[in-house]
């Protein structure tokens, strides 16, 4: 169950262990709650004076023996408890795929790393606009944009790694999954070779997630029972226009605006039908989601305004969204023509 309470100048008197309980005493003060602290069952120097009678108690679960009594006396006099999670364990990283950029794709994993994040380092692809929603942590923008990168890589990791040896908990969110054209690989080694424990939890990745937006699935059946999965970062060898162009199935283009040109011309060269239906879908799930369908041979023309971030989809599949379209568009028109007859 989830609950939404005003606490504005609230007394909350918040019990646990200095440690475990950090993070809770940071949300609660970001709720404006007037926040008093018990370390010990027995109180705890530095623990200050404790309010007569507060409007709420956060339990935070420290593995500690002894909060039972306190507990029962806040339930015998009516006194709300809200039970809260102990704060990691300091000096990690996390790196959490955070999506195509929507809150609803976030997964419980990655609200649970944010929620219990010191620092957060994020990109643009990642949901960062509802940051402040999920997490207390100190924001810092690390995000790179086609041509101009606002922190080298080397130094993002560089402060992930120096930020956790600091005795922080690091949260890395970055668009769709780490794993995927992410370069958490990379993340990963510097924090290992560091010192540093890390962990990666898994995100929704664009490449399936975004032509989903657009009603394009990757695979369908008796369609394609395959999908490839393509960086259009760097233009790609002929060898590989060739062999996408054998493989058949679903081909799936992340970012791929900025060599498009190159990439028709090369699949054209490699023998692909230029009647072969493709698909560009810009800004998934966001403001201003855009789909624009073509074939290989009119998709250059056809998108010459389309603009990063964007999703390449080649292959059969394309259709199957417009049929569905077309499908949904003649049943809602013959709903309004049943609802005008009605009406007459």
């Amino acid at each position: 169950m989830q609950l939404t309470i005003d606490l504005t100048g609230r007394d909350v008197l918040v019990i646990g262990s200095a440690s475990a309980a950090r993070q809770a005493i940071r949300r609660y003060e970001a709720a404006g709650a007037v926040v008093y602290r018990l370390s010990t069952p027995n109180g705890a120097e530095g623990d200050g004076p404790l309010p007569e009678r507060p409007f709420l108690v956060a339990a935070v679960d420290d593995g500690q023996p002894g909060w039972e009594p306190l507990l029962e006396r806040c339930r015998n006099t009516g006194i709300p408890i809200a039970s809260e999670p102990a704060a990691g364990e300091p000096g990690h990283v996390t790196l959490v795929g955070g999506g195509p950029g929507s809150l609803e794709l976030l997964t419980v994993g990655a609200v649970s790393a944010l929620r219990d994040a010191d620092v957060v380092f994020y990109d643009r692809l990642a949901p960062y606009q509802e940051l402040a929603a999920l997490t207390t942590g100190e924001l810092i923008d690390v995000g790179k944009r086609p041509g101009h990168h606002k922190v080298a890589q080397r130094d993002i990791e560089q402060l992930m790694v120096d930020t956790a040896l600091a005795g922080k908990n690091v949260v890395r969110l970055k668009g769709g999954d780490p794993y995927v054209f992410g370069r958490g690989g990379e993340e990963v080694a510097a924090c290992v070779e560091a010192g540093v424990p890390v962990r990666v939890i898994s995100g929704v990745t664009s490449a399936i997630s975004v032509p989903a937006a657009a009603g394009i699935p990757v695979t369908h059946r008796e369609v394609s029972h395959m999908f490839t999965v393509v960086s259009g970062h760097a233009p790609l060898t002929e060898k590989e226009h060739l062999h996408l162009t054998g493989l058949g199935g679903t081909i799936v283009v992340l970012m791929g605006i900025g060599t498009l040109p190159q990439l028709a011309a090369g699949l054209s060269r490699a023998g692909m039908d230029p009647a072969t239906p493709m698909a560009v879908v810009e800004r998934g799930y966001r403001p201003g989601q855009r789909t624009t369908m073509a074939e290989l041979g009119t998709i250059v023309t056809a998108a010459a305004d389309c603009t990063n971030p964007a999703v390449l989809v080649i292959g059969d599949v394309v259709r199957v969204a417009e049929a569905n379209r077309n499908q949904v568009e003649a049943t809602a028109d013959l709903d309004r023509l049943a609802a005008s007859l009605l009406e007459a």
